[in-house]
């Protein structure tokens, strides 16, 4: 079977997490950025996690060095170009990347800028590629100021390659609660976003997430623990974004036998297909599928994944109608 059939679209992509290890030694040499080694592959091991890892909070150690070069035009450019340029080899027609631009501020950038470059490097590359940015609020103690200037942000550039924003970090230790109030705000300014839960976080995680006003859930892998929310899911049409490689990395599943993707598509739960972090994982959108055919799924519902990921993309339905043909 032809899996890139399918991959045509990822909808939860980070881009700190998708660097290639060429690009960030090219921009780490040109801006005299210190690395452990400038080997491409010595530094995948640094920039991949490990079979050992224990928990979603150690596997999001893997950030730090990739964030080095995040922190200039240039490293942003690059680094975001050459990204879409692997998906585009890859076959995928579209994607989301996400961005945190509060952690590209450490150069002197302002998080403006730093979305207005990554809006240059997306329009640069639309003549092989169709590309949109989700911006990442922060989980953290002293995030909230940060926060508020990227839903600022999302506002001003939203509809000019800003389609959503999200909250990323470490769910277990800050719950969605803490972070209601810019929440308030992207709904004031009718702003779509998406939330990562119920990966670390429970059920209430993802519930909470839904009230929050989340058009879609990132991960939600642990919704199928309480019936209550997966009638939710399924009463408001809420897709689930599942990253298997990146579950399984995290421990959020011990095993590819333990993804919930049977119990959730009975429940009447919409569930697309995603890579997370194509480099921290050592994934690609086709092995993502590839893995789902040897748990057993069928070519239909391997296409079914890849309409909902379509479906559930923050783009207008004629652009959902093109891409569908892709996979028809």
């Amino acid at each position: 079977m032809d899996y890139k059939k399918f991959a045509i679209a990822d909808i939860h992509l980070h881009l700190d997490g998708s660097l290639s290890s060429k690009v960030i030694i090219e921009v780490a040499k040109e801006e005299g950025i210190k690395l452990p080694t400038y080997c491409p592959r010595k530094l995948n091991k640094y920039l991949q996690v490990s079979k050992k890892c224990k928990s979603l909070n150690e596997y999001l150690e893997r950030f730090d060095l990739p964030n080095l070069v995040l922190q200039s035009r240039n490293g942003l450019r690059k680094c975001t170009l050459d990204l879409l340029k692997r998906l585009s080899k890859q076959g995928l027609k579209y994607c989301e990347i996400r961005m945190a631009p509060q952690l590209s501020t450490a150069g002197g950038l302002s998080q403006k800028e730093v979305v207005e470059v990554l809006i240059d490097a997306i329009k640069e590359a639309k003549s092989f590629i169709h590309a949109n940015l989700i911006l990442c609020l922060m989980r953290g103690e002293n995030t909230h100021q940060a926060n508020i200037e990227t839903v600022e942000v999302a506002k001003e550039f939203y509809g000019k390659g800003v389609v959503a924003i999200d909250l990323a970090g470490a769910e277990a230790l800050f719950a969605n609660e803490l972070f209601k109030d810019e929440f308030a705000l992207a709904r004031k300014y009718q702003l779509p976003f998406t939330i990562h839960a119920g990966e670390a976080g429970g059920a209430d995680s993802v519930k909470t997430a839904v009230e929050l006003g989340a058009s879609r859930i990132g991960h939600g892998i642990h919704s199928v623990e309480d019936k209550n929310v997966l009638d939710l899911l399924k009463r408001t049409g809420i897709c689930l974004e599942i990253c298997p490689k990146s579950n399984l990395d995290t421990k959020t599943i011990k095993s590819y036998q333990d993804l919930p993707l049977k119990q959730l598509r009975l429940a009447g739960v919409k569930v697309s297909i995603n890579t997370d972090d194509m480099t921290v994982s050592n994934t690609e959108l086709w092995k993502e599928y590839r893995t789902l055919a040897k748990l057993g799924f069928k070519e239909n519902e391997l296409r079914e994944f890849a309409s909902n990921t379509i479906d559930a993309a923050f783009i207008s339905k004629a652009e959902k109608e093109i891409l569908k043909k892709f996979i028809e």
